[in-house]
């Protein structure tokens, strides 16, 4: 039975590295992987998903207003496919994440979402709420703050490493703006 699956965490956890082996997973056993990424995060070049471990694999992309029930039975109707792979969830729209959960109820394909669930200000993203509350299965990727507790906030920061408190909710970046603490020294690094 197909399911959607959300996988998430903070930043650099490896959801990148968990996807892309998965999905190699399902190719050296024959089968046929469907890989997405958000459009404008081309951080590792325009449609691909990258590690930070350097692996990487060529991925359709999605764009914010894009139907992704139609842009999933397409690629069912030009040949196999036996799971759907999507980095960067949380850049889903609320409306794309039911197209998925559409797509795994009536089209019968499994769809591995791989996300950040807050942002730098700890709010969730439109994208990872709604996987959140529409996922069959969800899975925490985990990583650790410096203290060695499971890191569960990422703090956004400056060119001299200071916090950044306020701003836009997306701004795409690696380990030079973003760095994943646990809750307690996340209040520290923000002041809360």
């Amino acid at each position: 039975m197909a399911k959607l699956y959300f996988h998430y965490s903070t930043m650099n956890a490896g959801k990148s590295t968990v996807l892309l082996q998965a999905a190699h997973n399902y190719v050296e056993r024959g089968m046929s992987p469907y890989l997405m990424t958000a459009q404008f995060d081309n951080r590792a070049g325009d449609g691909r998903i990258a590690s930070r471990i350097g692996i990487g694999q060529v991925a359709d992309t999605f764009g914010q207003s894009e139907n992704l029930f139609d842009k999933i039975t397409a690629r069912l109707n030009s040949g196999p496919c036996a799971c759907i792979f999507i980095d960067e969830a949380q850049f889903l729209s609320a409306d794309q994440v039911w197209q998925l959960a559409r797509a795994v109820d009536d089209l019968g394909v499994p769809i591995m979402c791989y996300g950040l669930r807050v942002d730098f200000q700890g709010q969730l993203f439109p994208g990872s709420a709604t996987l959140l509350a529409l996922a069959d299965e969800m899975r925490e990727v985990r990583t650790i703050c410096h203290c060695g507790k499971k890191a569960t906030m990422v703090v956004r920061r400056d060119a001299s490493g200071r916090a950044i408190k306020e701003g836009a909710q997306v701004q795409i970046g690696g380990n030079e703006t973003y760095v994943s603490l646990c809750r307690r020294h996340w209040r520290e690094a923000v002041g809360r």
